[in-house]
């Protein structure tokens, strides 16, 4: 197994990273009038997700701050599958992509939770 030394090195992480650019040109073919509501929103969430797996790997120090930071991410990716949800139903994208994204993202918030979970093997 690989030796983790940047927040890059996690799966979760790679992961999260991935499903960001997958949501940025999928969102490329939104309608024009969403693009400060919808658009911006999903776009911001998901965003948010790798980059408080980061900031929370950079916070390990702290157990309270790791699990905080870990705790926000989960909450991005929830609501990430909220807007993915919306985008659904608003017909902006098929039920296939919508059930792909969102089953990758069950996945990052279960990885996500069981850091938080074992956080304890994670502090420094």
């Amino acid at each position: 197994m690989k030796k983790i030394t940047t927040h890059k090195d996690l799966n979760v992480y790679q992961l999260s990273y991935n499903l960001t650019i997958e949501i940025f040109q999928l969102t490329k073919s939104f309608p024009r009038e969403e693009l400060y509501s919808l658009t911006d929103q999903i776009r911001r969430s998901s965003r948010s997700v790798p980059a408080n797996i980061a900031e929370a790997f950079r916070k390990r120090r702290y157990e309270k701050a790791f699990i905080a930071k870990l705790s926000d991410s989960e909450g991005e990716a929830a609501e990430t599958q909220v807007w993915l949800d919306i985008a659904k139903d608003s017909k902006y994208i098929s039920e296939e992509v919508h059930d792909e994204l969102y089953a990758r993202y069950n996945d990052v918030l279960g990885k996500i939770v069981r850091m938080i979970n074992t956080s304890k093997y994670w502090i420094i």
